[in-house]
């Protein structure tokens, strides 16, 4: 009896002994529960907190603390999961005697007898495989953690980390991502069937198994009614209640240019974009882009109805075969394959990026045309030339001539020269005319012998001073011949339509981390000109939407200012505008730089997409600034029996008769 009494004292001592060493192994494995960290999704809003997207790696998770919780969710959990939780030190004894009769019946680990605790432990640092040494490690691990954190603080992690289905992790995104609910929204059914998934959450899916998942949910009504924590009429409502559930994508991406834009513009300031739990919140309008959108793909339509009309008109003609300029032949598709279009819209005097749509459609091409994409400005340049005019002293109403000039240049490393014979749009000249005229036309005779007079070198600084760049430095560069991107000039109207200081484009407002901390992103603002100067400008556009290329984007109780530009063989058409408050860059062209047809100028081409945002955007914002406003410095005469803005600067003619500031009206 002796020697037994022995042999047993040292295997106890043994195993108190290999626990100890266990125990001392192992303890430093809780630093990943006690230091929760975990994975977290970076969620971004638009300006009116909108969701636009959910990034994430890995898994999805939305953070939630202990005091946000319902007590509905606790208690729903509980009762299901781990009834005597606030009572226990980690362990229930009696659910383990329970578990191990059941399994010495059955002859192998058939049920398991874990709390809340040791459920937390296994899905943080232990894997779920019935092994002997795992169990042991887990009760050692859960005695440990209750002397650390508390019952809230367990509860919380444990709330947060484990898996409901569906791609969400944690209980706040698990809500919004089955029931577009917050939790303090949820009903006694909808808890229910949260707190019932852990268990095994692909199977009660309820986008999957509604009839299991939902059976599921009535056995934790069941169990809170038998414990007494409902009464019976919350009892009879939940158990008869069908919630409506969704089935969302994780992601929810509503604009995926923007979102693609984003990323890469934090990406060398947060490394942890997608980890992190950020809320980022956007300068972009969610019902401005849905317009936008529209708009842009409006505009498209139009164009390949132009296309099948001319189709058409061909063959009634019989002319099967379409040839270009030099005898090429065309292929059928030659005019449309690859065409596509951008849109941009923002604030005038802040940058803030309103809509921004990089193509027609994401799915087919992520190329984001706004800010990736160069193409020749055309036309859309002239606005800048005739502010350098002006600026130099010309007015409104000063006389260019829009006549044909031949002009020889030598090829480049080359003895070689060749010449270069500019011409207007329908190739028609008309002498004399006012700036004004020439501009709002867009002459491109005028404007050449505009640059011709005032110097190529002053038009291509000035064009640098305004942001311009890799311009070539000859004649050219009045028809727009050098390359830029929709976001580039989208800064540089800003000039025009921000009174003379331009703002740069921008579109996240703030982000806010984890711990609560805000950075906030501020307009970035440059004075060019004075608002005179650039009135007059702002003014000359205004009037070529009321009669001159741009009159198609008219909108009724709007003004609009605008310029059209279309490149060498339709090749871009563009039209950039802007209202009192708001300023549009539209973009058609195809991607290989095919020639479109000869039809689609930015007056045709682009001006929809324009025309159809503001006339909307005016329905959802009847708010906004309807006119523009003359600054105090600009001055009205009268010249050949017309109005005519002047300043101290832009002088008329002395032919001119001043109008008395009593009588000026404002346009």
């Amino acid at each position: 009896m002796k020697y037994i009494l022995s042999f047993f004292t040292i295997i106890g001592l043994a195993i108190c002994a290999w626990l100890l060493y266990l125990y001392s192994h192992i303890r430093f494995e809780l630093d990943k529960v006690i230091n929760y960290n975990p994975r977290l999704t970076t969620q971004i809003f638009d300006k009116d907190g909108k969701l636009i997207s959910n990034l994430f790696s890995k898994e999805n998770r939305l953070y939630v603390n202990y005091d946000e919780i319902p007590a509905r969710v606790i208690e729903g959990l509980v009762a299901i999961e781990d009834t005597h939780f606030f009572e226990h030190n980690g362990i229930n004894l009696d659910a383990i005697s329970r578990a191990i009769i059941k399994d010495i019946k059955a002859g192998a680990l058939v049920e398991g007898a874990s709390t809340l605790t040791q459920q937390l432990i296994k899905t943080l640092i232990l894997t779920r495989e019935k092994k002997i040494i795992r169990k042991i490690k887990e009760v050692l691990l859960a005695l440990k953690l209750e002397t650390v954190l508390s019952k809230e603080e367990i509860l919380e992690r444990y709330l947060n980390q484990v898996y409901f289905g569906h791609g969400y992790y944690g209980i706040k995104t698990a809500a919004r991502g089955y029931f577009n609910k917050e939790l303090y929204e949820l009903n006694l059914k909808e808890i229910a069937i949260l707190v019932g998934l852990p268990r095994a959450p692909s199977f009660y899916d309820p986008t999957r198994n509604l009839k299991f998942s939902l059976a599921r949910a009535n056995q934790v009504i069941q169990r809170m009614n038998t414990l007494g924590w409902i009464n019976a009429k919350e009892y009879e409502e939940a158990m008869k209640s069908t919630p409506k559930i969704y089935d969302k994508t994780l992601t929810q991406n509503k604009a995926p240019y923007i979102v693609d834009y984003v990323l890469k513009t934090l990406k060398d300031e947060v490394k942890d974009i997608k980890t992190g739990g950020y809320e980022i919140n956007l300068t972009l309008d969610l019902d401005a882009q849905r317009i936008a959108k529209e708009g842009l793909n409006k505009a498209h339509e139009k164009i390949l109805k132009r296309d099948q009309y001319f189709r058409n008109l061909n063959k009634k003609r019989g002319i099967e075969k379409e040839y270009d300029e030099k005898g090429n032949e065309l292929s059928e598709d030659r005019f449309v394959k690859n065409l596509n279009g951008s849109f941009i819209s923002m604030e005038n005097n802040t940058g803030k990026i309103l809509a921004m749509v990089g193509g027609l459609n994401y799915k087919d091409s992520n190329f984001n045309r706004v800010v990736q994409s160069k193409r020749q400005a055309g036309s859309a340049i002239k606005p800048f030339i005739y502010q350098a005019a002006l600026n130099m002293g010309y007015s409104p109403a000063t006389k260019i001539a829009d006549i044909s000039r031949t002009y020889e240049y030598k090829v480049e490393d080359s003895d070689e020269t060749k010449k270069w014979k500019p011409k207007n749009y329908g190739g028609r000249y008309k002498g004399l005319i006012s700036l004004r005229e020439a501009l709002l036309y867009s002459r491109n005779l005028a404007t050449i012998n505009l640059v011709t007079d005032i110097g190529i070198d002053i038009v291509y600084n000035t064009l640098k001073d305004y942001g311009f760049k890799n311009m070539p430095y000859d004649l050219t560069i009045t028809l727009g011949s050098f390359v830029i991107s929709p976001f580039e000039l989208s800064q540089a109207y800003s000039i025009i339509s921000n009174n003379g200081t331009e703002v740069k484009p921008y579109i996240i407002n703030s982000i806010k981390n984890r711990n609560g901390t805000i950075i906030n992103f501020e307009p970035e603002k440059r004075y060019v000109i004075s608002p005179e100067q650039a009135f007059l400008t702002k003014d000359i556009m205004h009037d070529t939407v009321i009669r001159g290329t741009g009159k198609r984007s008219k909108v009724k109780g709007l003004d609009l200012a605008g310029k059209t530009g279309t490149t060498n063989n339709n090749i871009d058409a563009w039209f950039c505008g802007f209202s009192p408050s708001i300023q549009t860059i539209v973009w058609f062209g195809n991607d290989n730089n095919v020639p479109m047809r000869r039809s689609e100028t930015g007056g045709i081409a682009a001006i929809p997409a324009f025309k159809y945002f503001y006339k909307n955007y005016l329905k959802l914002h009847p708010e906004i600034k309807r006119e523009f406003e003359k600054p105090d410095g600009v001055r009205t005469s009268i010249i050949n029996g017309k109005k005519e803005y002047y300043t101290n600067t832009s002088k008329l003619p002395t032919n001119s008769i001043d109008i008395p500031k009593e009588n000026q009206i404002q346009f």
